[in-house]
């Protein structure tokens, strides 16, 4: 009898919903999608990353899986956001893994990299700036007007109200394709969804006593950018590696933001790279 894979995984009486594939004792990839995607963002890049070897681990985050939708806006809040993914890489038995991350799945792995680097073995992170860094652009960039929409999602309801039905074209003008774009609309028109997606944001920033203070990271790290991103600009990204102490691989694409979904042969082969070149390669048996 082959091994019971992983389809869904529990913390805190919320039951996420995850996609595990790939060799059981292939290093472990965790990928987290971003706003307002789901795991099928990472549809084209997982069969390139088992191909050669690796075992891929990609969930629904909190507020997307239908079983982990909390109403409070404090739910989501980043050290909350953090553990779910330690509580996967430890459902799926391991010690550590590599942790990719595109838009908001981005800044978490800049996140935990910074406060839990003994459970990473290294990250690659898509589109999303250091955190600090993309504070710091606000005032040094235009990263304030592309950030705009950012401070219209904080009021509720009413962003839930405008995006209902606007949401596939405007993910269409900022560069998805026509089929991700529906799917995307497909995916957030069903109860709940949108308003879990958007307390990302409202629950992101609110104070935080558990949060831990460190913004440094240790571990390998690469980071993509891509120079027609509408959302995410220039001068956050060119400062993001100040404050990486490890091994650091900055590559900037002639990409828009949607990055998995529009690049995934040259995602997956970064991946892959970064897998090879992590100190540390964790075996896991599964369950």
């Amino acid at each position: 009898m082959s091994p019971r894979r992983i389809s869904t995984y529990s913390r805190a009486d919320l039951t996420f919903d995850v996609t595990d594939s790939g060799p059981l004792a292939g290093p472990p990839v965790v990928l987290l999608h971003g706003f307002p995607a789901n795991r099928h963002s990472f549809d084209a890049v997982v069969p390139i990353l088992n191909e050669a070897g690796l075992r891929t681990l990609v969930p629904d985050q909190r507020g997307y899986s239908d079983g982990a939708r909390p109403r409070r806006r404090r739910d989501y809040r980043a050290i909350e956001l953090q553990r779910d993914v330690l509580a996967l890489v430890n459902a799926a038995g391991g010690e550590r893994a590599h942790l990719v991350g595109h838009d908001w799945g981005g800044a978490i792995a800049w996140q935990l990299a910074a406060s839990a680097p003994e459970r990473l073995t290294g990250i690659t992170v898509l589109s999303t700036p250091h955190p600090t860094d993309l504070v710091r652009s606000l005032v040094t960039s235009d990263q304030l007007l592309r950030s705009f929409y950012i401070l219209m999602f904080q009021v509720p309801w009413l962003p839930e109200i405008l995006l209902r039905r606007r949401l596939p074209g405007l993910l269409r003008w900022m560069g998805l394709s026509q089929s991700a774009a529906a799917m995307y609309g497909e995916f957030m028109s069903k109860s709940g969804r949108l308003t879990g997606g958007l307390h990302w944001y409202r629950g992101m920033w609110l104070p935080d006593r558990r949060a831990p203070r460190q913004r440094t990271v240790t571990v390998p790290t690469t980071y993509l950018w891509g120079n027609r991103d509408q959302a995410l600009g220039r001068r956050a990204a060119e400062l993001s590696g100040q404050y990486v102490r490890g091994e650091y691989r900055y590559v900037e694409l002639d990409e828009n933001h949607w990055l998995p979904e529009n690049a995934p042969k040259l995602v997956a082969s970064e991946i892959i790279a970064a897998v090879s070149r992590d100190p540390v390669r964790y075996q896991t048996p599964g369950l």
